[in-house]
């Protein structure tokens, strides 16, 4: 397992998926930074919560997702 520090200025968005295909969402904030603090965690939070609830935002990532699939199996 690969761990990452982020500094106070950072967020990241953690994608987590199970062997059946629920995937969950998260965000992470460096230790010393409130939550919502800072314009980069207030970026993830709006990917993550589209992630979750938008259908058509859902829809274009697995497009996308299945598209580079495909490529990979055509190489």
């Amino acid at each position: 397992m690969t761990t990452i520090t982020l500094e106070a200025n950072q967020a990241a968005i953690i994608v987590k998926t199970t062997e059946d295909g629920v995937i969950d969402v998260e965000v992470a904030y460096a230790e010393d930074s409130p939550e919502d603090d800072g314009f980069a965690a207030a970026i993830c939070e709006v990917v993550a919560q589209k992630l979750v609830e938008d259908e058509k935002f859902q829809e274009e990532i697995m497009m996308l997702v299945e598209g580079d699939a495909d490529e990979d199996a055509e190489d």
